[in-house]
């Protein structure tokens, strides 16, 4: 059995695809399923646990075998092994920002797509398919099909932007439709799709970034983040918050507090 960090559940040809951090070797998994040999993705009765799908946090407990196909472009795919899924838990958002890692740009490049040669070209472990973005802002916009409606998500780093990504996590899209926009900073999963050609595409197969999972961070969750930024230890903001604030941890502080000592931290300069 292998735990990860459920990161992603997202749309995947009438079925799902889940992904997630190993929380021993903090490397992204991809299960994929050995029934679908051509897209690896999950059926119902392999993920759903108590008739409940997995969802972004949840620890998950997996039978997984030691490898998996890569299909020739990702590095992340791991076959599921016979057994039962466990949800074990769920960890916090701010559990999650030692993933977020600082690259100039989302998946490789500036574009919405990575090619399958440039992915082929790279050495194995650098063949990233997934990657959990820090967006300082998240839009988003509804496009209206033939077919249905779809979601666009566009991201906003320290160093790059991804405009207009298909977004596929299914429970994101159900708050977008009652109406949700998200106020705060998101921690957000960008997968690359299996290669898919438009009519009038010419060029090599690409891979379409998706954003496959969102989670909106709260103004505690912030606190933290700002934190890290300018160097604090926990037991630094331990302390200012019990000269100023007489209290032991952020959890206890009031909406005003909260307000009160994140706008102390944001005004503070960076390491």
């Amino acid at each position: 059995m292998t735990q990860i960090v459920c990161l992603a559940n997202s749309w995947k040809h009438g079925e799902r695809c889940i992904a997630g951090i190993n929380r021993d070797t903090k490397k992204w998994i991809r299960p994929v399923c050995s029934l679908y040999p051509h897209n690896g993705k999950v059926p119902k009765d392999i993920r759903l646990i108590h008739r409940r799908e997995p969802a972004l946090l949840d620890i998950l407990d997996i039978p997984l075998e030691k490898d998996g196909p890569d299909y020739g472009f990702e590095s992340e795919n791991i076959t599921i092994a016979s057994g039962r899924w466990q949800r074990l838990g769920q960890v916090q958002p701010t559990d999650l920002l030692e993933y977020c890692h600082n690259f100039d740009r989302i998946l490789h490049n500036s574009e919405k797509y990575v090619t399958v040669p440039f992915l082929k070209s790279l050495p194995f472990p650098e063949r990233r398919s997934l990657e959990l973005v820090y967006a300082k802002k998240f839009s988003v916009r509804c496009i209206h099909t033939g077919v249905g409606t779809k979601w666009k998500g566009t991201l906003e780093t320290n160093t790059a932007v991804l405009a207009d990504a298909t977004i596929t996590d299914p429970v994101f899209v159900k708050k977008l439709e009652l109406s949700y926009r998200a106020q705060n900073p998101c921690l957000v999963t960008v997968s690359l799709s299996m290669p898919h050609r438009f009519e009038d595409w010419e060029g090599d197969d690409p891979c379409w970034k998706l954003i496959a999972g969102a989670i909106e961070l709260s103004d505690s969750d912030l606190i933290l983040v700002e934190m890290k930024r300018i160097g604090w230890s926990i037991e630094q903001g331990r302390s200012y918050l019990k000269r100023n604030y007489n209290r032991c941890s952020r959890q206890q502080l009031n909406n005003d507090e909260i307000t009160g000592f994140l706008n102390y931290l944001t005004s503070l300069p960076s390491v």
